[in-house]
């Protein structure tokens, strides 16, 4: 199934790795800031009808 990489098949697979560790890394960055960016919004909007209420 996986195709014959000669003497590049480290550079290759250690390529795809990093890659692969890199957008991971890239996901829960960007969930956990979405995260709490949410929360700060909830924050901000319960302050605001508090302060109008």
């Amino acid at each position: 199934m996986m195709p014959d990489l000669g003497r590049y098949a480290e550079a290759v697979l250690s390529s795809y790795a990093v890659s692969l560790v890199l957008l991971v890394l890239l996901a829960a960055i960007s969930i956990r800031r979405a995260r709490r960016v949410k929360r700060e919004l909830d924050a901000y909007e319960t302050r605001l009808r508090r302060d109008r209420g």
